[in-house]
């Protein structure tokens, strides 16, 4: 059974970080003014959640499911939608979280290949992918590209004679003709969501629906200006804001920017405590994050 009336994924939608006390536990009490963060200073009216940002793989499956639920919880009323993301190295623990999606009336569930023991062609992943599908088929789902870990394209022809429900895909490579095809092949009930933040404005040129990152949730108000820009034809002005990020994440990668960074500079620039990440990623020092909030903060001034 297929989805029945799901909404379209479109515009951004921000990769959550997970909120973690100093002690290396979940911090839920957090999610609740994250909501309101997001949709009141960002303008983020959705969310994709227990995906790279949040860490998912340094997570236990319980874990997960007790995030998952409480940003479901919290985000009804709120949020237009929350997409899980439910991909492990294990299917069994794939499809329990899944189904666990289902129960807690996610709004769709996302899916990245296995990374250790990786499929090894397109139909090995088809497969896989229709395995986890079936724990869950009335939730619109969604295939997370990241080819740089899987090395598998050409997957979504045909792909729904095989999963019903399949409504999309997070789409995180920076090779444009790629998207492009993957545009090009899908039907309109399906949304393409660009995954890298600093060329989003060549990916809506492609024709993209929308974008999942982990910057909208601190430049997500900037960026909703860009995507507006865009509608409108003003090339000039979704130029300037571009470069701008593009500014800011340049002088970021460069100092070093990996997901402990990336949370510390969350912290600085929301207000919010989501705490350090966990290990293997290491804890920023808050003086490098600060260096890079000062960037942010000389490119967008009050």
């Amino acid at each position: 059974m297929a989805p029945a009336a799901d909404k379209k994924l479109t515009g951004l939608v921000a990769a959550t970080f997970t909120p973690i006390t100093s002690q290396g536990e979940l911090n839920l009490s957090v999610i609740g003014p994250y909501i309101d963060y997001l949709k009141e200073k960002q303008g983020v009216n959705n969310v994709f959640v227990n995906g790279t940002t949040g860490e998912s793989m340094s997570l236990s499956v319980q874990e997960r499911k007790v995030l998952a639920e409480e940003w479901c919880r919290k985000a009804k009323g709120k949020m237009d939608q929350v997409i899980v993301h439910v991909g492990c190295l294990s299917l069994k623990d794939t499809q329990e979280l899944a189904h666990h999606a289902a129960q807690i009336e996610a709004d769709g569930i996302a899916v990245i290949a296995p990374s250790f023991f990786k499929p090894s062609n397109a139909d090995v992943l088809r497969t896989f992918l229709q395995e986890v599908a079936s724990a869950a088929p009335t939730l619109p789902f969604y295939y997370y590209h990241v080819p740089i870990f899987t090395g598998v394209n050409e997957l979504i022809e045909g792909i729904e004679k095989v999963i019903p429900s399949f409504r999309g895909v997070k789409f995180t490579g920076s090779d444009l003709m790629d998207l492009g095809q993957c545009i090009s092949y899908s039907p309109p009930h399906w949304s393409v969501l660009y995954g890298v933040d600093e060329q989003l404005l060549g990916a809506l040129v492609m024709g993209v629906h929308g974008a999942v990152g982990s910057t909208y949730n601190y430049v997500g108000c900037h960026v909703n200006k860009l995507i507006s820009a865009f509608e409108t034809g003003d090339l000039v002005q979704a130029r300037t804001i571009q470069f701008k990020i593009q500014e800011l994440l340049s002088f970021a990668i460069k100092l070093g920017f990996d997901v402990g960074v990336n949370k510390q500079l969350m912290n600085e620039l929301s207000g919010l405590d989501l705490g350090p990440p966990r290990l293997p990623v290491m804890t920023c020092p808050a003086a490098h994050a600060l260096t890079i909030k000062q960037k942010y903060d000389s490119i967008f001034p009050e």
